[in-house]
């Protein structure tokens, strides 16, 4: 079965410098549109190696940061000091210049334990959701989010009702401790953006396509509740 998701835009790019330049503005315009025609706009911002150069990029849009709030599509249950923290990221990539003047809405920092954090956090991501503009990685697993297939808690964050989830995601790494935004979550965004580095998961993208894969990419490039604009150049930045 052929994937058949509403307004589905695809773009190549060169290289990463040039896809974020160039998705830096998209986000930016979408965000001033929301501005527009509410009070405060919401941008969910993800972890990884991949959107490190486009966050740069976005942090220099000349847009009221001031009325937008940033929060996180994932986080690693790691210290926020951890180099593999997703909000250490957000914090020293995103909040810069312009967009310093964002609100942030930590997740870590939101309970001592995954159970706690993501019930305080559930009232806080309501009230910000649904969002205007998400932004997701791809995994070559076929993930976005922490969403990961297979893991603890992943039928239950791709079927609940609730916003965010724990959730334990195993590789070849380990298993790695985590909370994410729910497939429902992500599902109603008013935008989606996925952006997607290298011929790997060029390939997973191109068999969801197909209707072939993981559930997590092959449910967003089926749904029909959100846009989502599919963003891949051939290598990231070193």
């Amino acid at each position: 079965m052929t994937a058949q998701a509403t307004r589905l835009e695809t773009r190549i790019y060169p290289d990463m410098a040039t896809l974020s330049a160039a998705i830096a503005r998209t986000i930016g315009k979408e965000l001033a549109a929301a501005l527009g025609e509410r009070h405060r706009a919401t941008f969910v911002a993800p972890g990884g190696t991949t959107p490190g150069p486009l966050f740069d990029a976005l942090s220099r849009e000349g847009i009221d940061w001031s009325r937008v709030t940033v929060t996180l599509s994932d986080e690693r249950w790691v210290p926020v000091s951890d180099a593999a923290s997703n909000e250490k990221l957000v914090c020293e990539r995103l909040l810069q210049n312009n967009a310093a003047r964002a609100g942030f809405q930590s997740w870590r920092s939101a309970g001592d334990t995954r159970a706690d954090a993501a019930a305080a956090l559930e009232p806080k991501i309501a009230g910000l959701w649904p969002f205007d503009v998400c932004l997701l990685g791809l995994g070559v697993d076929g993930h976005v989010a922490s969403l990961v297939p297979g893991g603890e808690g992943f039928n239950n964050a791709m079927h609940c009702e609730d916003l965010v989830a724990p959730v334990t995601a195993t590789s070849a790494a380990g298993a790695a401790e985590r909370l994410t935004l729910t497939w429902r979550a992500i599902a109603r965004s008013r935008r989606i953006v996925l952006v997607m580095t290298g011929s790997a998961k060029r390939a997973v993208f191109e068999s969801a396509l197909k209707g072939d894969g993981a559930q997590p990419i092959v449910a967003l490039l089926t749904q029909s509740d959100s846009p989502v604009l599919a963003c891949w150049c051939p290598e990231p930045l070193s």
